[in-house]
This record gives C-alpha cells, structure tokens and sequence, in this order.
C-alpha cells in the first residue's frame, strides 16, 4: 500500500514577490517551479481542477481545508495530463472511495507537478484577495536555496501577461472527438476540457477539434455547421493568430465561446480585455441571464474580462457577474455569434448552464 505519511518529512515553501514566506512539507513531484498563485474556492473537485489546463502557468491553492479524501482516477481527468506549475493545500489526506485508482501526491508526481501540504491557506487566500494575484516560486527540490533567493526568482519571473500558453497546452494535430451527429462542429482547443467535448457530443454534435493556431481559411475548408472556440490560459491578448481567426469567422459560421474563447471572440469584435484582481477561480459564482432573469451558479476559472466601458456597438452583454459586476456573456448584435465566460459544461448548480448548448444548436440551424 501506498505510504503517504513519509512525505510529511520533506519541509518546503513557497516565496511570493512580495516578500511573503508560507512553509510546509512536499508532495507530489520534488522539483522547483515558478508561477502565478492564485486561488480556488470549489469545496470539491481536485482532480478536474489540477487537470484544467486553463491553470498552466500557475500555482492553485485550494481553500478547502481537506484534499485527497477520495483519491484520483483516470475517468475523472479533464485532459491529457496537467498543466498546472504546482498545488497549494492545507491538509493531505490519504484516499477511502471505491472509485480512486491512485493517490493525489502519486498523480502528481507522475505528471512532474510539485505541491506544498500544511500550508496556513486560510491566510494565504486572504492575502492574495488584499494584495491580487502574485507571482510566486515554490521550493520542493532537496537544493539548498534561501528563501531570500526565492523571493529573487518570483521577482524576476515574467510572469504571465503577454505570454501564450495557449499554444503550449493545445494539441498538436487535428483529431475527431465525436464520428457521428447532426451538426459539424469545429473545436478550437486552446485548451479544451473532455466535459465540454461529451457534452457537444451529448447534444448531437460531430466534433473535430483542431490546434489552436489553425486558420480561419482551413477552418471554413472543412464546412462546418458551426465553431467552437474553447477555454485556455493566461493572456488573451497574447494569442494573436486566435484573434485573427475569430474576427475572419465572425459573418461566415455560426460561432460559441466560452472562457479565453469568450474573451478572443470579444476582442476580436472590438471589445477591451483587461486582468482582475485576483480572477475568479471556483464553482460557486452567481451569473445573472439579463433576457430571463434567472440566475445561474457556475464554475470559472480566469485572470482576464472584457471591459464593460467602451463595449462595442455590435455587441450585446447577455450575462452579468453578480459577485463584481463584470461581463460574463455577450452576443453579436447582427452575426450568429455569442459566448460566456464560466464553463456550461461544468455542474456545480447543477445543469444551469447546459442550455448555452441548445442556443448554440438553434444558431447552427438558423
């Protein structure tokens, strides 16, 4: 059986830039890594977290005092591996649930993810809603490095911002999710989560999905019914070949997006996009549907939204973020294309968000 114990024997930190030193003991892979702390407050739910890989590039802490109760397993994973740069928890506990197939420090030591356990995350998670998202180095190697030294490599890491790491998550050649349906859809992965592809699938839906820098010229080659532009990480601005395909799309195939789609999709009707605080990282964010009233809990996970002043005239806010009042959906005015900023494929209210699906159907056959 898995000895889960000897890990506590290992101590490790992480430095964030601005001085701060939060110490525990290593799991998972024992290696050093940069990245960008953040945090997230979904009560459940780890292994569809740590293998989003919307989280490359950065550090996850997770609120939830208790992690690892029911281990991890295959059927559960999001995407091919995980991308994330390191986990952040308070207390690692060993697995009891008939469905684990491996513990959370094997998983992600088998993928080379370092994670810090024992850590005062409570105080880690407040600081980072006082001060935003900071740029952090996590120490879980036996090298013999100070903590000064670390505070160091956080400052000169750089950091996220004007970097496409979408590029570094997509696949790398096309695939087919999903032979049969009524509808050809094409999927642009920058990211893409399986959840997202069972549900197209769920709702009749062909899907091929291609590498993010494909063009729009090859995309409207293959005569889709419609294009999905999907989830991924880090800065929107940055994935330039992205923007230019969706501003050719627009007017010429029906189009859906949802999280970095969502914001490619609004930048490229003329929209500003800018970074949060602190993001929004969890399922429990209350989205209001401004057409019906009703109000939806959804799961998100991102730094960047598109900026309310100065929105586009082609361009109408449909869903609104109740917590702080940013865009969480738009659709064009004259063209069949809309997109979201939480992910409908998640459940955490439970099927809330699922009709997003159907729209995105009735738009593919109009």
């Amino acid at each position: 059986m898995y000895n889960w114990k000897i890990r506590r024997e290992r101590p490790a930190f992480i430095a964030l830039a601005n001085g701060e030193i939060f110490r525990g003991w290593s799991f998972g892979a024992p290696t050093d890594q940069v990245g960008e702390l953040v945090f997230n407050t979904g009560m459940t739910g780890y292994q569809e977290i740590i293998s989003d890989p919307s989280y490359a590039g950065q550090f996850v802490t997770l609120t939830s005092p208790e992690i690892g109760n029911y281990g991890c397993n295959d059927a559960d994973m999001e995407s091919r591996g995980l991308f994330l740069n390191g986990l952040v928890i308070h207390e690692l506990n060993p697995p009891s649930n008939f469905r684990s197939e491996k513990a959370l420090d094997e998983m992600l030591m088998a993928n080379g993810v370092p994670g810090i356990a024992g850590v005062d995350t409570r105080r880690l998670t407040l600081l980072l809603r006082t001060l935003g998202t900071q740029k952090a180095f996590m120490h879980c190697s036996a090298e013999n490095i100070s903590e000064a030294d670390a505070v160091a490599r956080a400052r000169a890491w750089c950091g996220l911002d004007n970097q496409d790491y979408a590029a570094k998550v997509s696949c790398t050649a096309s695939y087919v999710w999903n032979e049969t349906g009524k509808y050809k859809v094409i999927a642009l992965d920058f990211g893409i989560k399986y959840n997202i592809l069972r549900q197209m699938a769920a709702n009749d839906m062909q899907i091929t999905v291609v590498p993010a820098p494909t063009g729009a010229a090859e995309i409207l080659k293959m005569k889709p019914d419609g294009v999905f532009l999907s989830n991924g990480p880090a800065d929107p601005s940055a994935v330039k070949y992205a923007i230019a395909c969706a501003r050719e799309l627009i007017g010429k195939v029906p189009l859906m997006g949802i999280c970095l789609g969502h914001q490619l999709l609004g930048i490229a009707s003329g929209a500003e996009c800018g970074r949060l605080k602190f993001g929004h990282h969890g399922c429990n964010h209350p989205v209001k549907n401004l057409a019906s009233g009703e109000v939806e809990i959804t799961s998100q996970n991102h730094n960047f939204a598109l900026a309310l002043e100065n929105l586009p005239a082609g361009l109408e806010m449909t869903h609104l973020n109740l917590n702080d009042r940013t865009i969480e959906g738009i659709r064009h005015r004259t063209e069949p294309m809309f997109s979201v900023q939480y992910h409908p494929e998640a459940a955490p209210g439970p099927h809330d968000s699922r009709y997003l699906f159907k729209q995105f159907i009735q738009s593919m056959e109009r």
